[in-house]
């Protein structure tokens, strides 16, 4: 039987499996499984959440990654919203659309170098002649090692841990990572992560989920709304210039809701789409709105909430525009940049961040 097929039978009896109203408490709201092995035979972990809603996540230990984020569309028929592949080693292949984490470091930094409390640090130069992501091995392809936390009454959760050494991908600092995934039966998706170093370091952590409320086609259509009237300008290889300009009067103005495609041939040619970080307002700290995502075909409606000061939209260039990535984050090449909110971590201090996908079909 084959993975999407297997999927589609697995939320079936999971839906049959709820009863009714009064006794879906019952729902078996977390399960572990083997997702597959890597060469070496190191097994990767497979975790399922449910909740009383039939919504389905499942995530996987390799990149910490959301294999599958099923929800209803008006309908109340279920459909996964965001790009996953069948197999592990799909993923190890090159599988493009993974909704991993990203880090030590999102997004972009110039030259493959910073300078920290002075020191030069040099980064693999992944990106022509920038950092991106992380690295050549990036928090996305490591294998994090999952544990289910107790369920509570209205949600389920899985934490990943990962220990980045000093040195690695050329970052200073044993830096400890966690990555919490929680599914409420208010339909929401919630993302936490948390860190501590030992040494000074940069980090910007965010997850890369390819989302298509749709499930099928282009997103051209998807209406976009963003809670933010500036953004960061960029060069041509989108490394910010540190300038911070206003939206007004640009294709980049979704403070009115508009369709994704409406404006998007404004851009220049050579992005292919939209790759920009909007700067969310207010400003950074509390769990706020930060966008909101409409399909009207399915009726799906998806909220972005963050403790993040930027939002990076990203309209799946290389895929022809087949999906729209909504990264909470800091602002790239931020190491580099004085202006802008820091992204250094210190001993004796703990990164905190806090992202939630929260889903409706009105």
């Amino acid at each position: 039987m084959n993975f999407p097929l297997r999927l589609a039978l697995l939320s079936l009896l999971g839906l049959l499996n709820l009863g009714s109203a009064a006794d879906r408490g019952s729902v078996q709201r977390l399960e572990r499984s083997i997702f597959g092995h890597l060469p070496d035979g190191t097994a990767v972990d497979l975790f399922t959440l449910r909740n009383r809603q039939g919504c389905v996540a499942r995530v996987m230990g390799y990149g910490a990654t959301i294999v599958e984020l099923s929800v209803p569309d008006r309908h109340g028929r279920m459909g996964n919203i965001v790009l996953g592949a069948p197999s592990l080693e799909s993923y190890l292949k090159g599988f493009n659309a993974p909704a991993s984490v990203i880090g030590r470091v999102a997004n972009r930094i110039r030259g493959a170098r910073f300078t920290l409390d002075g020191r030069e640090y040099r980064l693999a130069a992944n990106n022509g002649p920038n950092h991106i992501h992380g690295g050549n091995r990036g928090f996305a392809s490591v294998v994090w090692k999952g544990k289910a936390l107790p369920v509570r009454r209205h949600e389920a959760s899985v934490e990943f841990g990962y220990l980045s050494r000093d040195g690695e991908e050329g970052y200073p600092g044993n830096l400890q990572v966690f990555v919490t995934y929680t599914l409420t039966d208010a339909n929401e998706f919630r993302i936490d992560y948390r860190a501590t170093t030992d040494k000074a370091t940069p980090v910007n952590l965010t997850n890369h989920a390819y989302f298509n409320l749709a499930g099928r086609g282009d997103v051209f259509d998807h209406e976009l709304w963003l809670s933010a009237d500036t953004y960061t300008v960029t060069d041509e290889a989108l490394i910010p210039t540190g300038e911070i300009r206003s939206v007004r009067g640009t294709p980049l103005d979704f403070t009115t809701p508009a369709k994704v495609g409406s404006r998007i041939r404004e851009l220049p040619s050579h992005l292919k789409g939209y790759d920009h970080n909007f700067i969310i307002k207010p400003a950074r700290g509390s769990l706020r709105l930060a966008g909101r995502v409409r399909e009207a075909s399915s009726g799906r409606v998806l909220e972005v909430r963050t403790t993040e000061p930027g939002l990076q939209i990203y309209t799946g260039n290389h895929l022809q525009n087949g999906a729209i990535c909504l990264e909470t984050q800091h602002y790239a090449d931020s190491v580099n940049q004085p202006g802008f909110p820091s992204t250094i971590l210190r001993p004796g201090k703990r990164l905190r961040s806090s992202t939630v996908f929260a889903f409706s079909a009105p």
